[in-house]
């Protein structure tokens, strides 16, 4: 009997379920022995794992977050740890892992799969930043979440004749702040795409209070840059050298008050967009992402990731997936654009 290990590691996404339940329930019946790593690759490090079967895999579809639990390890930040993880694999008696995570958790994945070790990814990010797959499961019910809030927002806008700055999350890629603000009809949408332009921001409230629209609603993802850079919470770093951003929906607030003289209020959306139940669209993705990666398991197709392109899914190569973000491109920016107020 062959041992697959599953693990989920980085921030948490709706649909990490759908994806473990779909693996499990499709190696089962094949004779597959299933074990969970337990909080990403803290737990290849910890060797703490738990027993996935039918049972422990039941009524999980619905849930929001990872019953695997997760963190934001990364062993090859010292050469021990990576020397650990390595020869855990083997104690575990692994004979393969499926990945699953974002562009730090697949790339930890790329390096043990470069020194022969049987790995299969599979890609999650709400931010929707890998350039390996058109979608990641996650960001549907982020964007969904965004928007409803983006809604909720308008009608206390209006009511107090406000300026409103929603803060969403995208650290290197915009897609949430652009589908969501383009959803919720946002009249200013800020990516870190483009640098920002106060004073373009500030005309675009002055055109609408000259038209008699006394509120406004402002879109920024949390990684748009101002002249002076991306706004952050703290100098630290985490263990891939992320720094922890946040606060630029509070910067731009204060800028439009100052120079248009309209009363702006900022609300900062962080980790409830990651919350919750996952979508119907992402229960599919997540599940439909399982099923594959079970099968290229099975089939042998290692040091590849479960991607979904043009309509169709197919295993890619891991190392291009991680190869680089997945930004969004300046002609859909400059359409977005036509949107605004």
């Amino acid at each position: 009997m062959k041992t697959v290990g599953i693990l989920t590691g980085g921030g948490d996404a709706p649909g990490l379920n759908a994806v473990i339940r779909a693996i499990v329930r499709r190696s089962l019946p094949r004779g597959y022995r299933m074990v969970g790593i337990r909080h990403g690759w803290r737990g290849m490090l910890e060797r703490e794992t738990v027993a996935l079967d039918a049972k422990a895999t039941s009524g999980i579809l619905h849930r929001g977050g990872t019953i695997l639990g997760t963190s934001r390890t990364n062993p090859y930040k010292t050469v021990e740890d990576g020397k650990a993880v390595e020869a855990n694999f083997t104690a575990l008696g692994l004979d393969a892992l499926v990945a699953i995570g974002g562009e730090d958790t697949l790339g930890v994945a790329a390096k043990l799969g470069n020194v022969g070790f049987p790995v299969v990814g599979v890609p999650k990010t709400i931010d929707n930043d890998l350039s390996g797959t058109d979608t990641t499961f996650g960001f549907d019910t982020a964007v969904a979440i965004a928007t409803e809030a983006i809604d909720r927002l308008h009608s206390t806008a209006e009511s107090h004749d406000r300026v409103i700055v929603c803060e969403v999350m995208g650290r290197h890629a915009g897609w949430i702040a652009l589908h969501s603000g383009m959803a919720g009809g946002a009249d200013f949408i800020l990516l870190p795409e483009r640098p920002v332009d106060i004073e373009a921001v500030c005309d675009a409230v002055t055109r609408r209070l000259e038209r008699g629209l006394r509120f406004s609603i402002i879109v920024a993802a949390e990684g748009a840059r101002l002249e002076t850079g991306e706004i952050k919470t703290s100098a630290e770093t985490d263990a891939f050298g992320h720094v922890k951003l946040g606060g630029i929906g509070l910067r731009l607030a204060q800028e439009i008050e100052s120079r248009t003289g309209c009363e702006t209020r900022s609300v900062q959306l962080g980790h409830v967009q990651r919350g919750g139940t996952p979508t119907a669209f992402d229960r599919w993705l997540g599940s439909r992402y399982g099923l594959l990666a079970a099968d290229m398991v099975h089939e042998g197709s290692f040091g590849m990731m479960a991607a979904y392109r043009g309509g169709v899914f197919m295993p890619v190569p891991l190392a291009q997936a991680v190869a680089v973000p997945k930004t969004v491109p300046t002609d859909l920016i400059d359409l977005a654009s036509a949107l605004f107020a």
